[in-house]
């Protein structure tokens, strides 16, 4: 276990460096865990992380990559819910990133 700390707060992480506590989530987590990553969050990545928070809360699991991308298109458009678009955000791997950044659980299908 590791952990990260963000304005003096010690956020638990998972051997994957997912949040251990979903309510420890905020977007200056987002913005630590995206640095980690080396990824600098656009208003693109943060209109995703907002889209995916919103599914976990409906449904209650973070979507694998075909879910994810039908539900950006259903929400956003196609321009913008393709595999493409997302892999070019999410350093290719859209569904396990872009739950790690909006401090949700790693999707149980994604290796």
């Amino acid at each position: 276990m590791s952990e990260l700390i963000v304005a003096g707060q010690h956020i638990g992480l998972d051997k994957d460096g997912y949040l251990l506590d979903l309510t420890d989530w905020s977007e200056p987590v987002a913005h630590a865990l995206a640095q980690q990553e080396q990824l600098e969050l656009s208003a693109e990545h943060w209109e995703v992380l907002h889209l995916i928070r919103s599914f976990y809360d409906e449904f209650q699991l973070s979507p694998a990559n075909r879910p994810l991308i039908k539900f950006v298109a259903l929400k956003l458009g196609p321009e913008k819910g393709n595999s493409l678009h997302l892999n070019r955000l999410f350093n290719g791997a859209p569904a396990k990133l872009a739950a790690k950044l909006a401090g949700l659980p790693k999707p149980t299908n994604c290796l």
